[in-house]
């Protein structure tokens, strides 16, 4: 079995280890920067947890390899199943290849007719100052589903349906389901309901306008200015995760969020915001939290100590400066 370990820049260290513990298990390895080196390996091994898979499946031009996603602090997640430190107790499963395969859709995006790359969560308009309105147009192979006034409008596959789409009041999708989920957020039309499609639709988000340019926004991580339509199809091939147990089920995914929304509505407005943030982010420091939330110092500093003494969120010492903490949302509420 050969494997190909794709890394930032800043996870080499965690290469080096995960190579030493392959080695000693018999498996040949390469570690690379970019999905491109993957050469022919049977398994990529991604670091940077759910953040790092999904960055990985922005680059990649061929999709058919499967991706085990590890994370490099205490806890993984859900694109991301395990962490650095158990790899060891599941390295003879990935010797034998007695791994599961989930397949999971993509969004293929078209910005005012150029291609962007394909997202796994969420593919989202907006204006690019908050607290404004879009105006647009939905339409769906062709036939116009709605014009509305919101503050913007959320395309997601299923697994995005429980991140972004869900904060706005959108339904949970199960995984399984081959449908995409078009969402209105806080549509001036109290009537509007999200629209259900089938993946093989052509999803067209088109007439775009606002007082100030308007943004698409790509998996929570880049903002692309977007002028008049973004169109939105299923990619091929589709990502394909490995997984070496059980993955939870969108039940009780779903579960876990219901618990974490009903504490969420008796945490501060700053709460709220910092779980968010590590929620799309992955890992952050204190002063990256500062200046992605735009909160006081003081303030993320009580948010953290709070979130962190409920459980929601872990701090790990960076292993680039032992002085500075980094934080992460803990696994059983991913």
């Amino acid at each position: 079995m050969h494997i190909c370990i794709c890394r930032p820049a800043v996870s080499a260290s965690a290469a080096r280890s995960i190579q030493r513990i392959l080695e000693r298990a018999g498996i040949s390895s390469v570690s690379a920067a970019s999905p491109r080196s993957a050469g022919d390996a049977d398994c990529i091994i991604v670091l940077g947890g759910d953040k790092g898979v999904r960055t990985y499946f922005h680059r990649a031009q061929d999709a058919s390899v499967p991706v085990l996603g590890i994370s490099e602090g205490e806890s993984g997640g859900f694109l991301a199943q395990i962490d650095l430190r158990e790899l060891p107790s599941h390295v003879d499963v990935l010797k034998r290849q007695n791994y599961t395969i989930e397949e999971f859709p993509r969004l293929g995006v078209r910005i005012d007719g150029r291609n962007a790359y394909p997202v796994l969560n969420d593919a989202a308009v907006f204006p690019s100052k908050s607290a404004m309105l879009m105006e647009h147009t939905l339409r769906v192979n062709g036939d116009e589903v709605w014009h509305d006034s919101s503050d913007g409008v959320i395309v997601s596959t299923p697994i995005g349906s429980s991140a972004y789409s869900m904060s706005a009041g959108g339904p949970v999708l199960f995984q399984d389901a081959n449908v995409f989920e078009i969402m209105s957020v806080n549509s001036l039309d109290v009537t509007r309901r999200p629209v259900i499609a089938s993946n093989d639709s052509v999803i067209e988000v088109e007439d775009i306008s606002s007082k100030l340019h308007c943004e698409v926004v790509l998996d929570g991580l880049d903002r692309l200015r977007v002028d008049k339509s973004m169109e939105c199809t299923q990619f091929h091939p589709p990502a394909r995760i490995v997984r070496l147990r059980k993955s939870p089920t969108a039940i009780a995914a779903l579960a876990k969020k219901v618990h974490l929304a009903e504490d969420l509505l008796r945490m501060p407005p700053s709460s709220k915001l910092i779980l968010k943030t590590l929620e799309y982010e992955g890992e952050l420091t204190h002063r990256e939290l500062e200046r992605k939330t735009l909160l006081p110092g003081r303030t993320v500093r009580l948010a953290l100590r709070n979130l962190v003494e409920k459980g929601y969120v872990k701090k790990k010492i960076s292993a680039r400066d032992a002085r500075q903490k980094i934080y992460e949302m803990s696994h059983g509420i991913k």
